[in-house]
């Protein structure tokens, strides 16, 4: 099992405003490896995001751009799949930025950690990063990226466990889910399939 777990928060409402990045690389189990870094979105931010996450402009006036990170973030993503919660919110906040910078695409694969929660955990009253954490007695600082980001780390292993693999066609097979994929100036999300109806016959 291998992956990258990824989470964004942004300066307001527009996807192509990030502000801080958290990645967690997976290598079996364990988590192997860490990267964390503010950003400066070069726009303003909107007090409510600034209620959520507590980063304000004054403390990313020196972080590097979106731009200037890419090719450590390209070295982590490209060729890798990639897992967040809310999966569609963070790869949206990559493309539409790299659309900005007039950036190319990364090739990646990648899946959703909430929709896997619906499907491993169906009983739980929601699927929050929060609520599927404290399920597995996870602890951490909600919307700080990099916690963020191990946290997704986390339950995606979790659930490996619960599917009892360690490879994720097999798991996919097993939940019946399918990855999503960004390419260059296009993607198409990771789904859910419908499971197969159970016969109801009656043989005499």
């Amino acid at each position: 099992m291998q992956f990258v777990s990824l989470d964004f928060e942004t300066a307001n409402e527009q996807r192509n405003s990030p502000c801080a990045i958290g990645i967690a690389v997976v290598d079996g189990e364990e988590i192997v490896d860490e990267y964390y870094s503010l950003i400066n979105p070069l726009t303003y931010f909107s007090p409510f995001n600034t209620r959520i996450h507590g980063i304000t402009e004054d403390d990313v006036a020196d972080a590097p751009t979106f731009a200037e990170l890419w090719p450590t973030l390209d070295g982590y993503l490209s060729h890798h799949l990639a897992v967040a919660h809310n999966a569609s919110f963070d790869m949206s906040v990559i493309r539409h930025t790299l659309d900005q910078f007039n950036l190319t695409y990364p090739e990646m694969d990648y899946l959703c950690t909430a929709n896997v929660s619906r499907r491993v955990w169906s009983r739980l009253p929601n699927h929050k990063l929060n609520t599927v954490a404290s399920h597995h007695g996870i602890q951490f600082d909600h919307h700080h990226a990099l916690e963020d980001a191990r946290v997704a780390a986390k339950i995606l292993i979790e659930a490996f466990k619960t599917y009892e693999t360690d490879e994720t066609d097999i798991f996919l097979r097993k939940c019946h889910m399918s990855k999503g994929r960004i390419y260059e100036r296009g993607y198409y999300p990771p789904k859910s399939k419908k499971r197969a109806k159970q016969s109801t016959k009656i043989y005499f």
